[in-house]
This record gives C-alpha cells, sequence and structure tokens, in this order.
C-alpha cells in the first residue's frame, strides 16, 4: 500500500511520540511515525492527509515552531464533480483544511494566521471535498425534511428564528429537540442558531482568519457543552471525529 509522508524537524526534546500522532492525526489516517531526536517521518494512508501537514509548516508543539516538509509533492487527488457522490460520514481527510485548522485551534494548539490563510488558500485552490459537501447538504435537508416540512432546510428554518431574536431561536430548539437528537458536531452545530453560518463555512471557499477562529469557539463551547453533566438524560455528542489531545 502507497504512503505519503512528511519530515518534521526542530521537535521539543520532550515530545514523545504519542503527541506527534496526536497532533497530526488532525490531518488523516497516520500509518507510521519514525522518531528520532529532534525530528520525525510521518508518514499518512492518503495524499491529502499530508497535503494538510504541510499547512502546519511553522506551527508550534510542546513549545517549539516545528518545520514540516517533504521530498514528494502532494497534490490532492482530482474529484469529478459529475461522477456519483456516494454520501456517508465524513473522514478526515475529507474535512475543509480551514475546518481541520479550526479543530486545532478548538484543542488547545497555536497556529498563526498565517497557517489559517495557507488553509484558506488551499481550499480556495483545491475546493472542498464533494464527499463532505453532500454530507452536510443531506444532513441539513434530511433534518429539514423530518422536522420542519418539505423541502425545508433545518439551518435556514433556524436561522429564521435567530433573525428574529435569540430567545425565539431557543424556542425552536427546544420545541424539536434538535441538540438532544443531534449525533455529531455537524448535526448539532447546522441544529444550532449558527447553524446557517456553519454550513456556509464548510461548504464554501468563501473564508476569512476571523471566520476559522470564530469556528474553533463553537467547537469548543459544543465539546465543553457535552462534558457538562445534563440535568437529564440526554445522548452525548460523539467527537468531531479528530482526538482531543491536552492543551499544548
Amino acid at each position: 500500500m502507497s504512503t505519503f509522508s512528511v519530515n518534521v524537524g526542530n521537535l521539543s526534546p520532550t515530545t514523545t511520540e504519542q503527541a506527534l500522532h496526536d497532533f497530526f492525526s488532525f490531518c488523516g489516517k497516520i500509518t507510521a511515525i519514525e522518531k528520532e531526536e529532534k525530528t520525525a517521518k510521518i508518514s499518512f494512508e492518503k495524499v491529502s492527509a499530508a497535503k494538510t501537514a504541510l499547512m502546519l509548516n511553522g506551527g508550534t508543539l510542546d513549545g517549539e515552531h516545528i518545520s514540516v516538509q517533504s521530498d514528494q509533492v502532494h497534490e490532492d487527488p482530482v474529484e469529478h464533480p459529475t461522477a456519483p457522490v456516494e454520501i456517508h460520514t465524513p473522514q478526515q481527510e475529507d474535512k475543509p483544511r480551514a475546518g481541520i485548522a479550526a479543530e486545532y485551534l478548538a484543542k488547545g494548539y497555536i497556529l498563526s494566521d498565517q497557517i489559517l490563510q495557507r488553509a484558506i488558500d488551499i481550499d480556495a485552490k483545491q475546493g472542498i471535498s464533494h464527499h463532505f459537501i453532500a454530507y452536510l447538504n443531506s444532513l441539513d435537508h434530511n433534518l429539514g425534511e423530518r422536522l420542519v416540512g418539505h423541502e425545508k432546510t433545518i439551518s435556514g428554518h433556524v436561522q429564521s428564528y435567530v433573525d428574529a431574536g435569540a430567545a425565539r431561536a431557543r424556542e425552536v430548539d427546544e420545541k424539536h429537540a434538535l441538540t438532544r437528537q443531534a449525533t455529531d458536531y455537524y448535526t448539532k452545530a447546522i441544529s444550532s442558531p449558527w447553524g446557517k453560518k456553519v454550513h456556509e463555512f464548510y461548504t464554501t471557499t468563501s473564508k476569512q482568519v476571523l471566520d476559522i477562529h470564530e469556528e474553533a469557539k463553537r467547537i469548543s463551547e459544543t465539546h465543553k457543552a457535552s462534558q457538562t453533566p445534563p440535568t437529564a438524560p440526554v445522548p452525548a455528542a460523539e467527537p468531531i471525529g479528530a482526538p482531543a489531545p491536552e492543551k499544548i
């Protein structure tokens, strides 16, 4: 099986192989880590994961600004919009780079605004995975059809109440038990008062660095809410799809 690797340099003496795994797992599935004293080689299952890892050059891990380089040229595979798209729960590699960057920030890692802009630029150049867009659109429409009505989206429905006031947005959430029915981060996010913004963040390439910071706050708040013991039995939200390492 082919693997795609990156070379990581300037590691802190305290950085462990587990810390490297936690950090780079946000990019996608890791097949191997070969660590030496201050360097490491990280191999991924998919080329898109290696491309995401390269985006992190200059990021901070254990207090050091690491370098991420590669001897290979990693380019995302070309998708064909006209080909049938199977709707499935997205893998980490399917996510927009801006969304992955937001996950890093939400978990306490430090990424410069230059890296965040790099993520935005990659999304603009490569486009966003049709699998990921199909998944979110299906989720939005299926929830809308089931809870609101024919040809309705849940994000648009909740947004109409947001426009009328935050109190009304909370009412529609309580009426349909949207948050309690959420089975993953994206269901919960689209069903929230900021659902329309979340949908646009993950399905369009028109983003700014501030948008990534805002999404990071939403992810962090959702994670904190899921850790708070509920007053009544409520299904817990599933992780967003990447590990939850300790803050650096």
